[in-house]
């Protein structure tokens, strides 16, 4: 019998022969590792390396995680996601509570002089507008006492006007304990005729209206004060 091959023939010969070659490369290749991770996908041969169709692509197994990229198999590298890391915010800025400075301090002192008629102990109108701006000037002093000291003119007796002196600084004293200082604070003495203000070739006359009047400064009562205050 004559063999006769036709077109046919010849296009199932060559199809048995490709089957046959991938049959022969599948009997060769072998199932991968499991305990490498990054090739449990990929069908690789018994050098490890992994099997192409004749289109030059990679087998792939049904299970496994898909494996890590290769030069071979890959494609394009992927590209690591950048993780965007937001920066820390600045500090709170630190606020430095203001220093309160330190109060400064200043001596002062003051006095006030209050007249009285002649022969009284009463205070005048004047006298009391004296006495009530000095009590004034007293806010914010640290101050220790009040001094206050009565005199009289020359004018009567030594005794009397040793008492008219005293009546004179206890009025004022009880004037400004009045306007609320303590009256441990104002201490006081009376002078008497002993240290006038006017000298006795100032004031020759005898007890008339112009000696009286010449001899006013004697009849007075003189206050002072010191001690410290805050400068503003």
């Amino acid at each position: 019998m004559r063999n006769t091959f036709t077109r046919k023939h010849t296009a199932v010969a060559v199809a048995c022969a490709l089957a046959l070659g991938v049959f022969s490369a599948t009997a060769n290749a072998q199932i991968p590792d499991v305990s490498n991770i990054d090739q449990k996908a990929l069908l690789v041969d018994a050098r490890g390396a992994a099997v192409t169709n004749s289109f030059g692509e990679c087998w792939h197994l049904s299970y496994g995680p898909a494996p890590s990229w290769t030069a071979g198999c890959g494609g394009v590298a992927p590209v690591a996601a950048v993780q965007v890391v937001a920066p820390a915010p600045a500090p709170a800025p630190v606020v430095m509570a203001a220093v309160a400075p330190l109060p400064v301090y200043e001596r002062v002192a003051f006095d006030a002089n209050v007249l009285f008629d002649s022969d009284k102990y009463a205070l005048r109108p004047a006298g009391r507008d004296t006495l009530d701006e000095f009590v004034g000037k007293l806010r914010g002093l640290d101050s220790q006492s009040i001094m206050a000291i009565g005199y009289a003119d020359r004018m009567g007796t030594d005794a009397s006007n040793q008492v008219l002196s005293q009546n004179r600084v206890d009025a004022v004293k009880d004037y400004l304990v009045g306007k609320g200082i303590a009256s441990n604070r104002v201490q006081t003495s009376a002078k008497g005729e002993t240290q006038p203000t006017t000298s006795a070739g100032d004031c020759k006359d005898a007890n008339n209206p112009k000696n009286v009047a010449c001899m006013q400064p004697d009849r007075h009562v003189f206050i002072e004060i010191s001690g410290n205050r805050t400068v503003n």
